[in-house]
């Protein structure tokens, strides 16, 4: 057997310029939208360790993706409620104050132009008519 061009080199054995390796970003590995190098970089230049782990930033992303998803998608719902297209703060504010899991994460947070949500306090609103006793027409006289 001869040994001409037999070896196993990369780029095409020698010819030309190597087979460049395409880069994948963690967030695509991961499966995410949101920025995994951006968030390590956050947390790395803001200090909040020593040292970071090479997972924590991903699991930081992914937790930060279903929150903003889960916030949006709700806001989105109200939104379509009041036949809107665009999510406004009012519409955060509704849609994290109606769900009890998210009004507890964000309990002591202000939105910015969301307002309050409706409520009328019970002994604010008008007294039943009928409600007396004797009255004719009440249950207790049907019979």
């Amino acid at each position: 057997m001869s040994s001409s061009g037999g070896g196993a080199r990369k780029g095409g054995a020698g010819r030309g310029k190597p087979k460049a390796t395409k880069l994948v970003s963690r967030s695509s590995k991961a499966g995410l939208q949101f920025s995994v190098g951006r968030i390590a970089r956050f947390l790395k230049t803001e200090k909040y360790a020593g040292r970071i782990g090479a997972r924590a930033p991903v699991y930081l992303a992914a937790v930060l993706e279903y929150l903003a998803t889960e916030v949006l998608e709700l806001a989105g719902n109200v939104a379509m409620d009041n036949k809107k297209n665009r999510i406004v703060p009012r519409h955060i504010q509704l849609a994290v104050r109606n769900n009890e899991e998210l009004s507890k994460l964000l309990g002591d947070v202000t939105i910015a132009n969301g307002g309050v949500l409706p409520n009328i306090h019970q002994t604010l609103l008008p007294k039943k008519a009928g409600s007396g006793k004797g009255e004719i027409g009440s249950a207790s006289q049907e019979f």
